[in-house]
């Protein structure tokens, strides 16, 4: 056996491939499963003990010498296809056409932000269970949004739906148990509601979860008071007014001085002054138990806003449906944004 493995291994070394062709040819001779490769380690199974070591490894250096014979030679086909091309490249380029949707801007932005505060992106599906959109999340059997008038459900099974927030990611990055956690979860999000200036029944979230020991409220009020004076500018006014979500205790909703009226009432802010454009609160030691996470040893805060509702405010928009109908004459004015 010694002399044959020796005696391929001087064939091989002389072997120069003209096309892919005949490579791959070399390829299947050798190292395919009927290949002489596999017939020799067939062979090996028959070698004496006492010369198993001496032939395992010139065996095994016959089997590297031919893959990398193939791997070098095939480089000289790939140089060979890169640097033909039908194009002319001293042809001048046309000017580029497009720009990116508002939403994505404001997305793109937000996240920005909350990366810097040490946030990672986390993404779940769209079309969620029962159990992830409502049930970890301390919904009652008989709360509203597991009604139909309020939840699109995608098939006769109250088990599928589509999601109705992104909170649905935060319940899954819990579950995999690895802490802390400090996530922003952007993502579509459906409600079965009437589409006018102010809803649609398809929008958008980017919902935010820290978990660790020791979390307080005291952390997430700074946290949100940094992303407002970064986003908004530094002078925005903020205040928080209690509330009541079944995932969060303490739970609160925030609001921002309107930044269309400076404060002074208009359609937007409801002529109060001020804008609601978040929920947030501290995350109920139902829902870590729910997703396995000691209560007694960690504590964290949620948020979650609509990225619709901020590109409102920034771009000072009144009519929600705009975002949704593709009208060439408001998309324009976001190319150089």
């Amino acid at each position: 056996m010694k002399e044959k493995i020796e005696k391929i291994l001087e064939e091989v070394k002389t072997f120069h491939a003209d096309s892919k062709e005949a490579l791959e040819q070399f390829r299947i001779q050798y190292l395919s499963k009927k290949g002489t490769i596999t017939e020799l380690f067939t062979e090996f199974k028959q070698v004496a003990p006492e010369m198993r070591k001496e032939m395992g490894m010139k065996l095994n250096e016959l089997k590297n010498t031919i893959q990398d014979i193939i791997d070098e030679q095939q480089k000289q086909f790939e140089t060979k296809s890169e640097g033909k091309t039908d194009l002319d490249l001293t042809l001048p380029v046309d000017a580029m056409n497009g720009s990116r949707h508002p939403l994505s801007i404001v997305r793109n932005e937000i996240n920005d932000i909350f990366k810097r505060l040490g946030f990672v992106v986390a993404e779940g599906p769209e079309i969620e269970d029962d159990f992830h959109v409502f049930s970890a999340l301390n919904f009652p059997p008989d709360h509203p949004a597991r009604d139909m008038q309020d939840t699109f459900f995608v098939t006769k099974s109250p088990d599928v739906v589509l999601r109705t927030h992104t909170s649905s990611v935060q319940v899954r990055v819990m579950e995999q148990g690895k802490l802390p956690i400090r996530i922003i979860a952007p993502g579509r999000v459906f409600r079965n509601e009437a589409i006018s200036a102010r809803a649609h029944c398809i929008f958008h979230q980017i919902e935010g979860l820290y978990i660790d020991k020791n979390v307080s409220f005291a952390d997430l009020k700074q946290t949100l008071y940094h992303f407002v004076q970064e986003y908004f500018g530094e002078g925005t006014k903020v205040r928080f007014r209690p509330s009541y979500f079944p995932f969060t205790e303490t739970s609160a909703e925030m609001d921002i001085s309107c930044n269309i009226c400076g404060g002074e009432g208009c359609n937007i802010c409801k002529h109060t002054g001020w804008v609601e454009i978040l929920g947030c609160g501290i995350c109920d030691p139902n829902i870590l138990k729910a997703c396995n996470i000691d209560p007694e040893e960690y504590t964290g805060f949620a948020f979650g806003m609509g990225i619709e509702r901020i590109a409102m405010l920034k771009y000072q928009i009144n009519d929600l449906r705009m975002f949704f109908e593709n009208d060439l004459r408001f998309l324009k004015q976001f190319e150089n944004a």
